[in-house]
């Protein structure tokens, strides 16, 4: 049986019944209350993944490229993270080439900066990216090159010199200027990724009081572009690194986007700042490939949904960006590329981010919704072209049923069967499935 066959308010209308007294709405949108304004939706494909890609055929590639980005085959994407390499040329896989493989001869050196046009691929990438209609390009750094930190590598954590830190911050500026060349414009220049947090790969550290002073460096060098920081590994401990910004006029002065990661805690609130945050990187944890929607292991598909959610509604985040977009063997990215076997394979997670990236369009802004039932999780936002997308992820295990939808609606359904199947809204009535992400569209 249908649970609850219900009147709700949509939109703030309610429905009425006059032969009856009102029962409770099983969901309320007030277009009235609004709440943050939505940038996008993205992958990063950092780490030489695209090189993974690249190995496919000219057919699969597109195919995969249409997964990410085409807003009716696929996910609609609308941002790409790039990584900003600091290895030397020749490094294993998981490294990135730099542009500046070699000590100029010191910080006050003049630089001897190298471009291949090719930058592990990513190039390619950010191209295809920018002709489905991604204009949102964020680059981002793990680390200085090694000689510019007291460590001598750009590996094992280590801290950025003081004497190397304007060298460092047109280092990252020469970056953009390259991209610029390929005619990909860095709209966002991030120059430390997981600051409190010492990897065996490419990684470097600061505290919030050093991001906060290095981003006085960085700023005023970097006309045209939000620089971004300063991507915490957990989103608790982002609120520091936040903070500290928001405590100096100068470092807020420059900081245009605040970022942080969920590996270390998820998102249970906004960060300490009026500007905008995006939650930058996040993939589950797991030791295998999981293709699947609903298996309760945290790696499938309505995880992501539920991860999103909670980014949107309590972290009124701005973005969500997903690492990574397609890697290789036991990955926990949307998409397996196995370069040896020449084929792919695609994960519900990839469908889970699609059903709020497809329809939620940047320049969106999210309004006020909530649902009676408390095992409805529910997310409502209006495009700037007018047309409202209604989230419903429906976590019980009966379906339940809205009546009363206003408009002309589509409902795209995700769960084990379903991959954003379509169906029009008749009657004004909705069956919200159980265990399923539901994506009203209304025109």
């Amino acid at each position: 049986m249908l649970r609850g066959v219900v009147a709700i308010t949509l939109l703030g209308l309610p429905a009425m019944h006059p032969a009856q007294a009102a029962e409770p709405p099983a969901i309320t949108v007030n277009e009235h209350v609004r709440h943050q304004n939505i940038d996008g939706f993205g992958i990063s494909q950092a780490f030489r993944r695209n090189e993974l890609l690249k190995a496919l055929s000219e057919t699969q590639q597109r195919e995969v490229l249409d997964l990410w980005f085409d807003r009716d085959k696929g996910a609609g994407l609308s941002i790409l993270r790039l990584g900003i390499g600091s290895s030397p040329a020749g490094s294993p896989y998981d490294h990135m080439v730099s542009i500046q493989p070699e000590n100029p001869g010191g910080p006050d050196a003049p630089p001897k900066y190298v471009w291949d046009g090719d930058d592990n691929s990513q190039v390619w990438v950010a191209k295809e990216a920018k002709a489905y209609g991604v204009k949102r390009f964020f680059a981002d750094a793990w680390s200085a090159p090694g000689y510019m930190k007291d460590n001598g590598s750009d590996k094992n954590g280590g801290t950025l010199l003081p004497e190397w830190q304007r060298a460092y911050a047109d280092y990252l500026v020469a970056y953009t200027k390259f991209y610029a060349r390929e005619g990909i414009k860095i709209t966002d220049l991030g120059f430390t990724n997981e600051p409190d947090w010492t990897a065996t790969y490419a990684s470097m550290r600061f505290t919030p009081e050093q991001a906060a002073q290095f981003a006085k460096v960085l700023g005023p060098v970097s006309k045209g572009v939000n620089v971004v920081c300063c991507d915490s590994f957990g989103w608790n401990q982002a609120k520091a690194y936040t903070a500290a910004i928001e405590a100096d006029p100068e470092a807020r002065r420059w900081v245009k986007v605040h970022t942080g990661h969920t590996y270390a805690s998820p998102v249970d609130a906004p960060l300490p700042t009026s500007r905008k945050s995006w939650m930058s990187e996040w993939n589950p944890n797991g030791s295998t490939w999981n293709e699947a929607w609903d298996d309760g292991s945290g790696s499938d598909g309505i995880a992501i949904a539920q991860a999103v959610h909670d980014a949107l509604t309590l972290g009124d985040v701005s973005a969500y960006i997903f690492w990574l977009g397609g890697s290789r063997g036991t990955t926990r990215a949307l998409v397996q590329l196995d370069d040896v076997a020449k084929t792919y394979k695609v994960s519900k997670r990839l469908w889970a981010l699609a059903a709020y990236s497809r329809f939620i369009r940047p320049g969106a802004v999210r309004l006020d919704a909530s649902a009676a039932d408390p095992a409805l999780k529910v997310s409502a936002f209006r495009n700037e072209d007018g047309s409202r997308v209604i989230e419903v992820l429906n976590t019980g295990t009966a379906p339940v049923t809205w009546k009363g939808v206003r408009g002309r609606a589509t409902a795209y359904l995700t769960d084990t069967a379903n991959s954003l199947t379509p169906s029009p809204v008749t009657g004004r009535t909705v069956t919200l499935q159980p265990r399923a992400l539901t994506t009203i569209v209304i025109r």
